[in-house]
């Protein structure tokens, strides 16, 4: 079964990350020599197996693979907070603090990816709501000028307001209708405040304003 990009990448950004962590690591123990060398081994292993561990954890946790090394990167610096590197192979042998350390740091770093991408999910569909809410407002208003107009205007009077909301001058209207410059803004205004006394005034006597 083929990979898709995005694990392409998470695989391909996962040894970076292992080494980086190895190298934090190693710079705590010291010189390697007789034994260290072998607390060195069983760092590298412990990371590598903590490593394939974080991944299923993310996988379950259903987290984008784009952010699993960041995930990953960033248990490993809160295990550095409290265990000491010499001590992460224990974390698969035994039930025991370091286990519990490594567990706990998972959790927390799952829980915080988590809490992220539901405020984010939120903050799209508030603005997806409001835009919604605002473009109903927006066709409500013009269905009532509409309905308006087909009461209160003359055919002459609703042509010039839609020519006018269409982004049409007084003087393109005027050449489009062969009128006065000056008659067409008349009309216009007439119209305008006839509209206005009936949407925002509600009074009857617009209609023979």
């Amino acid at each position: 079964m083929k990979s898709s990009p995005a694990n392409r990448r998470q695989a391909g950004r996962r040894p970076y990350v292992v080494a980086m962590v190895l190298g934090t690591a190693l710079s705590a123990l010291g010189p390697v020599a007789g034994a260290r060398a072998e607390a060195v081994d069983a760092t590298a292993r412990a990371i590598n197996d903590m490593s394939r561990y974080c991944s299923t954890c993310w996988r379950n946790a259903s987290l984008p693979a784009d952010c699993w090394t960041d995930c990953t990167q960033e248990v490993f610096s809160r295990l550095l907070e409290r265990v000491a590197p010499d001590a992460w192979g224990w974390v698969f042998r035994r039930e025991g603090e370091e286990r519990r350390e490594f567990l706990r740091a998972i959790d927390t770093v799952k829980k915080r990816w988590q809490r992220g991408r539901k405020w984010s999910a939120g903050a799209i569909n508030a603005v997806a709501d409001r835009r919604e809410q605002e473009a109903r407002r927006l066709r409500e208003q013009r269905q009532a000028v509409e309905q308006a107009a087909e009461e209160l205007l003359t055919p002459r009077q609703q042509r010039i307001l839609h020519l006018s909301f269409q982004g049409w001058t007084v003087q393109d209207i005027a050449r489009e209708l062969r009128t006065p410059a000056e008659r067409i803004s008349d009309e216009k205004y007439k119209a305008i405040r006839k509209l206005r006394a009936y949407l925002h005034e509600g009074g009857e006597d617009a209609q023979h304003g």
